[in-house]
């Protein structure tokens, strides 16, 4: 198995399967928002607007490698969005609801960052396999990684936050976690594969992003974590047993997950109190009150794409003046779906999921030659990590990026799954 065909063109000319490969290893670096972020923002990670659009300026080139991949591979791309009708029907969503949000011009120009988000996770499902994109994503998280670790020791003023945590390379501390998190599931992965050869690599990112994630004091990061860990030998469970096995395997872990969340909607609150931690999940629940009541006042349409967490909305100022402090988001995305497109959005996105997630275990029972476990770790992963943090239809975000990949992914290819024969769409790929 090589991967220097990842790495490195072949003689004097660069390919354009290279321009790919580091077209898209670059984009994730910056949609990930490591290092310039941190250089502009204040020492309580805050952006000013000026620095915001600075930040929007990397953004461009993004834009333009993903609109040249998708031009160059139209037809697969027309492929990937006849194979899941969900996605681009969710992504119209945005532009749609410019006609009814508090807040139109905010909400378009969103909704633009967005749409090439999307076309990103497009190219990076059409153009890479799914053990290409984990090497991409091993190499990409790894210099976040290290360069986070660099910075802490060279400049540990920077890279620390006021109370002390660890934010590494990123303006914030949950940020270094939830990428730490995903390094730590890619090196996994990458060791359970045992066909990179890059075994040493990866028991040093590994621990790279152990310590990453210890450091950040992440909790949203450290319990997305602990669930990957489990969710790895779910599914490894799943692709040994038979099909009567599957059936009693998914619905005891079904069962049991419905158990631990409602554990801890009744008991996480008294639990925390008798520990003497903060109950409020810092902030979060006096927050989640407040949101609550905001999406039973528009229920059906929301307030329009981003447009409720803004300071022209009189709402959002009286919700900070209330819970004491200006709260960028909903800190649940779930939540955010509805503040933005109501009901009308929320059900489409909980018809999608269900279906990728099996499609996804089918791709992992059936076709095990393409290295799907990491990939259906990672999409259950952010539904967790979204439980406390916002990040479903966050533009200019890698981690979304990757969760809409995955989806697109699992679509593209569960149709015409098989494990003898490559689909006939396929991109070449390149002896991984």
């Amino acid at each position: 198995m090589r991967v220097d065909s990842l790495r490195t063109a072949s003689g004097p000319t660069i390919s354009w399967r290279v321009i790919e490969c580091w077209g898209a290893g670059i984009s994730l670096f910056f949609q990930a928002g490591a290092l310039l972020p941190l250089i502009l923002a204040d020492a309580d990670g805050a952006l000013s607007e000026s620095a915001r659009s600075i930040l929007r300026l990397p953004c461009i080139p993004v834009y333009v490698f993903t609109a040249v991949i998708l031009i160059r591979n139209f037809p697969q791309f027309l492929t990937a969005l006849r194979r899941n009708l969900m996605v681009p029907l969710i992504l119209a969503l945005p532009f749609l609801s410019t006609l009814w949000s508090i807040g139109p011009s905010t909400t378009l120009r969103r909704a633009i960052g967005l749409l090439f988000c999307v076309l990103l996770s497009y190219v990076l499902a059409i153009r890479f396999t799914p053990r290409q994109l984990l090497f991409l994503l091993f190499v990409t998280l790894g210099a976040c990684i290290v360069l986070s670790l660099i910075i802490s020791v060279v400049l540990p003023a920077l890279a620390t936050m006021p109370d002390g945590a660890m934010r590494g390379a990123f303006i914030h501390k949950n940020v270094l976690g939830w990428y730490a998190a995903l390094m730590i599931l890619v090196a996994t992965a990458v060791l359970i594969d045992g066909t990179f050869g890059l075994r040493r690599t990866a028991f040093v990112l590994l621990a790279a992003g152990i310590i990453c994630l210890a450091s950040s004091g992440s909790m949203t990061a450290i319990i997305a974590t602990s669930v990957a860990f489990c969710l790895m030998g779910f599914y490894s469970l799943l692709q040994r047993s038979s099909s009567i096995g599957r059936i009693v395997i998914v619905l005891f872990f079904l069962q049991l997950s419905v158990g631990i969340l409602v554990s801890l909607h009744e008991f996480l609150v008294p639990a925390l109190e008798a520990l003497g931690k903060d109950a409020t999940l810092t902030g979060r629940v006096p927050l989640w009150e407040l949101v609550d009541r905001e999406i039973s006042d528009s229920w059906m349409l929301g307030y329009g794409y981003q447009a409720f967490w803004t300071t022209a909305n009189p709402e959002a100022m009286h919700m900070w003046a209330k819970i004491g402090w200006a709260a960028p988001h909903a800190h649940n995305g779930y939540r955010d779906i509805l503040l933005s497109f109501g009901v009308v959005g929320m059900i489409p996105f909980a018809l999608m999921l269900p279906h990728a997630i099996r499609q996804g275990a089918m791709l992992h029972c059936h076709d095990a030659q393409y290295g799907w476990l990491w990939l259906n770790v990672l999409t259950i992963m952010i539904l967790v990590m979204n439980l406390t943090e916002s990040i479903f239809f966050v533009q200019n975000d890698a981690i979304f990026i990757l969760f809409t990949t995955a989806i697109i992914m699992f679509s593209l290819y569960a149709p015409v799954v098989s494990i003898s024969h490559a689909p006939a769409w396929q991109p070449s790929r390149v002896a991984l």
